[in-house]
């Protein structure tokens, strides 16, 4: 039997862009995603903190080092620049892995700069 656990948290991402026109997703600084194993184009929850909505997409490469945190498409009604995000991302584990499994956890600060992490 698989079980759906928590594979990544981005804990505090800071919205810095909203783009209406573009088809869709989060573009995500590509350092941020590597930091907690986000691939291109994964599914994503999107928790906005400020507001209270919730949204799934998916997650691009955005510039490394850039801090980029781009609402895209529809998205982009679902925040505004300086809103926090929670970022998740799960995975579906038999229960042999269930057994030593723990979610990549990131913390972020108001420039979206790592300032803690738990692996």
């Amino acid at each position: 039997m698989f079980c759906t656990l928590l594979k990544a948290k981005l804990h505090h991402l800071r919205v810095t862009e909203a783009n209406k026109e573009y088809e869709g997703s989060l573009t995500i600084d590509e350092d941020l995603m590597d930091a907690v194993g986000i691939r291109n184009h994964e599914k994503v929850l999107i928790a906005n903190l400020e507001n209270g909505e919730r949204l799934e997409t998916y997650a691009i490469r955005g510039p490394r080092g850039s801090g980029i945190a781009c609402l895209n498409g529809a998205a982009a009604y679902k925040g505004v620049i300086g809103d926090r995000l929670i970022v998740l991302v799960w995975c579906q584990l038999d229960e042999a892995e269930r057994q030593t499994h723990h979610p990549k956890i990131v913390r972020l600060d108001k420039r979206n700069r790592i300032v803690a992490s738990a692996v």
